[in-house]
């Protein structure tokens, strides 16, 4: 039949056996059926893996770059008001949140304790500028006497700037065992008066008792506390050693002043023999017995750590002896002696041979 008989207004793929529904379907299957295979309901959010993947995407002819550069340049930095806040604003705040708390005396005490803090901060600020402007020689600061006093301190003392921290614990401590020991030796005071009004024969007690807080108060911290207080101080051998001759004898002086042997002080003898006349009188001298024995108590455990601590520092009497040396010979009058005498012995010397080549 010719192609004049064909429908030109007709579907060309009517004729064609491959456009049928079912042959589409059956062609396809294979690619459904792969991509049921991949999908998996519990991976990667429900989604399923692209045919195409390990496939790279066309490349398109017009790229961009990654980073864009500005065309036009930033603006100009400038300070904002909320960056521009000075200490009286600062200031201002702090009052406002002090005004808010709803208890008036928690801002106060906590005002006062900032205004005590800071003065504290003011004045060692203060002695470490007068420390650096005297040459490094510091001023005295003990006794803390009142500046109408004749007498200004004579000593300086400050224990977090001179001792270093793993020792200012035991020199506090030995600190404060000179203050105890200085209020016993003023309670022996008037232990002694009671024992003497009591019995007449506590003279020689009374007196005592007036030597012992007179000598013992000022020659105490000058003789065992301040060679400690230096020895930690500079590690000093030789104010170490001084400290262990001197306090090992006020450990004895301890010792007697508790037992109150030989009337020497109101001790437990003393005080036992005067509860039967003066049962007051007896217990105040008991009280102060017992203070004294806590004294020896407490000082010999001080001689013994510290003892440890300078066996553990490495020194050694022969260094102790180098300090001595070194310091006698840095005392300006025991150079100034010296030289006098070097002097003394040169000019005998000259003297004596221009005498012998005279005759």
């Amino acid at each position: 039949m010719s192609d004049f008989d064909s429908n030109p207004f007709a579907d060309p793929r009517a004729n064609n056996p491959f456009s049928d529904p079912s042959v589409q379907q059956a062609a396809g299957g294979g690619q459904r059926q792969g991509a049921l295979d991949d999908f998996n309901p519990f991976a990667d959010g429900n989604q399923t893996r692209p045919l195409n993947q390990g496939v790279p995407p066309p490349r398109s002819s017009q790229t961009q770059p990654a980073i864009m550069t500005p065309s036009d340049d930033p603006p100009p930095y400038s300070q904002s008001g909320a960056q521009k806040v000075d200490t009286s604003e600062l200031q201002r705040r702090q009052e406002w949140q002090f005004s808010m708390m709803p208890d008036s005396s928690v801002h106060e005490d906590i005002g006062e304790e900032l205004e005590r803090k800071a003065a504290e901060l003011q004045k060692k600020e203060q002695e470490l500028k007068n420390a650096s402007m005297a040459g490094g020689k510091k001023e005295n600061n003990w006794p803390p006497l009142p500046k109408f006093f004749p007498i200004g301190p004579c000593f300086y003392q400050d224990f977090n700037v001179d001792i270093p921290l793993e020792f200012q614990r035991i020199v506090k401590l030995t600190y404060y065992l000179w203050g105890f020991h200085v209020l016993v030796l003023f309670l022996n005071f008037l232990g002694s008066l009671a024992y003497f009004i009591t019995n007449s024969s506590g003279g020689a007690t009374f007196g005592l008792s007036i030597l012992w807080l007179v000598l013992f108060t000022p020659c105490s911290f000058i003789c065992w506390y301040r060679p400690l207080y230096k020895a930690f101080r500079s590690d000093s051998s030789f104010n170490f050693f001084v400290f262990f001759f001197i306090f090992f004898f006020q450990f004895c002086v301890y010792v007697v002043q508790c037992l109150g042997i030989t009337d020497f002080t109101v001790g437990w003898i003393n005080g036992l023999k005067t509860v039967g006349e003066s049962a007051g009188a007896g217990a105040f001298m008991l009280i102060i017995a017992f203070l004294f024995t806590i004294e020896a108590v407490v000082s010999i455990v001080l001689l013994i750590k510290v003892h440890r601590i300078y066996r553990s520092t490495g020194a050694s009497f022969q260094k102790a002896q180098a300090e001595f040396a070194n310091g006698v010979m840095r005392n300006e009058a025991v150079r100034g002696a010296a030289s006098d005498a070097a002097a003394g012995a040169a000019r005998s010397a000259v003297a004596g041979y221009g005498s012998e080549n005279r005759y």
